[in-house]
């Protein structure tokens, strides 16, 4: 049984609720605020950790630049790419060149002949000196040497991996220059795989450093399966997992990505920081340009993990907080206690005696304050709840009275109602065809029928002359009683049309119900919600020459004898679709052993499965030649049971119109049947 509160536990109640009212927005302020200031430092944080990244890489490749144009413009190095086969010259160059090797960050150098295009390069494993390959002015590897020395620049400063030392490193070229002539390249070189190492290898809890090209190809990241080795020559070898952007999900935050990207480019030195999340985890994600190396530092940081403001205060000025809150509270509840609830406790019982049944007025009304005129309130209240109660079991039974006449009314019209669409029901089988289809077809037929309500839009039809019978399926739009209505307009033009153009051209049949359905339903005078089409597929059988002619509006005819199945196609539009259609008819010869099948689209577009998907033409393709073999009565059974079996707990969608029928029934020995062939109706 749940306990209900009194008014001393509501007020106390009230207080905790104020409490927690004031709390919470001071706790959410001071977190906002905690978080500004942790976001501000973060930012800043990052934006100097990178700008110091930055400056680590590059002040190796200065200094590396340095040693180069030293190295290039020394006399020693002129002189002997002047006179390279000059043994003295060589001895003094090799003396000179092994003091700058051993000052470059890599301990190499390398020097290029111009006159001969020689390449020379030189590390603590050389032994002498000697030309390692020759550059060719028509190897695409080799273009920029001679792109650097047709240039204006002094200098240039490339990544590339050398195809014949087979090492990937950052090369410093210097241009030789001798009185204006240029004599060819020197200068030293880093080892990629080290230097970058040794930029993103990062002891701070929280950063991660990585390098990026300007198209996003990772040049260095502590996963090195992640790095793109192969596009440092060639970008195009990049793929998507080797970009930073394929880390970041949200299509924006690339976008933010880029334009950052494309700032910084514009204006190396400037730092610009975004939110992203990598990997799915927030991070704060700053990146910078680095000019003489065209490529971008981004640092990612993960401000739970950094050290950015310390939260240890937080928790003892929270509680200092609650503990003002607390006596603040204690005190107001006391001061209530005595002022309002200890009075109204004494009003409680009053009232309980009102309740009671007891509406003598036994209430404090001497008071001259707020208890005073709830006092004299009760007192009205009393007098009147007596005045109620006497006119209340009058008022009640009246009431009572009124609404079992209401539901008598009610349920005598829904008695009307249903026998009305009982007798519908009657009428409407009235007008299907079982009688003749058992005086001329015998047990050469089975019918599934089934309205979505008692009565509904489909139906079937039969008409038997002396050279053939005619045989087909209506669906008429809507079901329930508008439905029903439609098959009664239905037959009856049916009929006329039988009439006038006889029952062995279907395709001729579909035309004049079009056109007499047009004129008796025009559409320019119908509201836009009411639909007025059919779905009809209607079959001339002529068993003297074993000839089967078909035509339909959206509906097919399917034909089997277990091994094979032909499927006779309708045209796509129903009769008195707003674009009129001209109807052709189909031929198919009979053979014995075949079934033919006509079904309503409710069959098809019956909802069931797992994802409630309707049964579909591939299900009922597949149950038909499951069961083409067997006798029409256990077909017809299969086909129900398949199809409630797929039905499930769902609801029936549509009226459901299932038609099969033969030339005979039992079948020794099937023949082939042909593909069928069209011809105009």
């Amino acid at each position: 049984m749940a306990t209900h509160l009194g008014l001393r536990g509501k007020s106390i109640a009230t207080l905790l609720l104020a409490f927690l009212l004031a709390l919470v927005p001071a706790v959410l302020i001071g977190w906002m605020a905690v978080e500004e200031v942790r976001r501000h430092f973060a930012t800043a944080y990052a934006e100097q950790y990178t700008l110091l990244q930055m400056q680590r890489i590059t002040a190796p490749v200065s200094r590396e630049l340095a040693l180069s144009r030293r190295f290039a413009n020394s006399v020693v190095t002129r002189e002997w790419l002047r006179q390279p086969e000059d043994p003295e010259r060589r001895a003094r160059f090799l003396a000179e060149a092994e003091g700058f090797r051993q000052q470059f960050g890599s301990n190499a150098y390398f020097t290029i002949d111009h006159a001969t295009q020689d390449y020379y390069f030189a590390d603590q494993r050389s032994e002498a000196l000697t030309p390692h390959y020759r550059l060719d002015a028509e190897e695409p590897q080799d273009a920029w040497y001679f792109s650097t020395m047709a240039s204006t620049s002094t200098y240039n400063i490339k990544v590339s991996h050398d195809r014949v030392l087979e090492r990937t490193m950052l090369w410093v070229n210097v241009k030789v220059r001798d009185s204006g002539e240029l004599l060819g390249l020197a200068g030293g070189a880093l080892d990629l795989e080290e230097f970058l190492a040794s930029v993103i290898r990062t002891e701070a809890p929280g950063l991660t450093s990585m390098i990026v090209d300007p198209r996003g190809i990772l040049q260095a990241h502590p996963d090195q399966s992640r790095l793109a080795l192969g596009a440092i020559s060639n970008p195009l070898d990049a793929d998507s997992q080797q970009r930073i952007q394929s880390s970041i999900d949200d299509a924006q935050q690339r976008e933010a990505l880029r334009q950052a990207m494309q700032a910084v480019i514009r204006r190396p030195g400037d730092i610009r920081a975004i939110d992203v999340e990598i990997d799915g985890a927030p991070r704060l994600l700053s990146v910078g340009y680095i000019p003489e190396l065209q490529w971008l530092l981004v640092t990612t940081l993960d401000m739970q993990s950094a050290p950015i403001v310390e939260g240890r205060w937080f928790w003892p000025l929270l509680g200092a907080l609650i503990l003002v809150l607390g006596s603040l509270t204690a005190a107001f509840a006391f001061a209530t206690h005595r002022l309002i609830l200890a009075p109204l406790q004494h009003l409680t019982l009053s009232a309980r005696t009102i309740a009671s049944g007891d509406y003598r007025p036994r209430l404090p009304t001497q008071r001259h304050d707020e208890i005073g005129e709830l006092s004299q309130a009760f007192s009205h209240m009393a007098r009147q709840v007596a005045d109620h109660t006497r006119n209340l079991e009058a008022q009640v039974h009246e009431r009572t009275r009124e609404l079992e006449n209401a539901n008598a009314a009610m349920a005598a019209a829904h008695q009307q109602l249903d026998d009305s669409i009982q007798y519908a029901s009657i009428i409407q089988r009235a007008i299907l065809p079982d009688m003749q289809l058992c005086e001329h077809l015998v047990a050469h037929h089975a019918v599934l029928w089934k309205p979505r309500d008692t009565v509904g839009g489909d139906f079937y039809v039969f008409r038997a002359t002396q050279h053939g019978y005619l045989i087909g399926v209506v669906d008429c739009a809507g079901h329930g009683v508008p439905g029903a209505m439609m098959t009664m307009l239905a037959r009856a033009i049916i009929d006329h049309a039988i009439a006038q153009q006889g029952a062995d051209d279907p395709a001729a049949l579909l035309n004049e119900i079009d056109r007499q359905s047009r004129q008796l339903l025009p559409e320019a005078q119908l509201p836009s919600s009411i639909a007025t089409n059919m779905d009809i597929g209607l079959a001339w059988v002529e068993t003297a020459c074993q000839q089967l002619t078909y035509a339909g509006a959206k509906l097919d005819l399917y034909a089997s004898d277990g091994n094979q199945l032909e499927h006779l196609k309708g045209h796509k539009r129903a009769l008195g679709h707003r674009r009129q259609a001209r109807y052709t008819n189909q031929q198919l010869p009979l053979h014995p052993g075949w079934r033919y099948y006509l079904c309503s689209d409710g069959f098809l577009d019956q909802a069931g499965g797992r994802h409630g998907f309707g049964f579909g033409n591939r299900r009922f393709e597949a149950l038909i030649r499951s069961q083409a073999a067997a006798p029409l009565d256990a077909q017809l059974a299969a086909f129900e049971q398949a199809l409630n079996e797929y039905q499930g707990p769902h609801s029936q969608r549509d009226d459901i119109t299932l038609l099969i029928f033969c030339t005979e029934s039992d079948v020794t020995e099937p023949v082939p049947h042909r593909p069928p062939s069209p011809s105009q109706g």
